[in-house]
């Protein structure tokens, strides 16, 4: 195998890998990013609103 083309495989190996590990630490990062939009509106509702949210959720 010539450097040329261990030097392409290397490059693509190394392209997915960092492909995939951006794509892990994306979805972890919008998950974080949406548990804290979920909790910070269910903080600002109203006692009744909630509780009827919780009421719901049981169903």
């Amino acid at each position: 195998m010539d450097a040329q083309a261990l030097g392409l495989l290397i490059i693509l190996v190394t392209g997915a890998f960092s492909f995939f590990i951006g794509r892990k630490l994306s979805a972890r990062w919008r998950a974080r990013k949406d548990a804290k939009r979920r909790a910070e509106r269910e903080a600002a509702e109203s006692r009744q609103v909630r509780r009827a949210r919780q009421r719901s959720q049981k169903r």
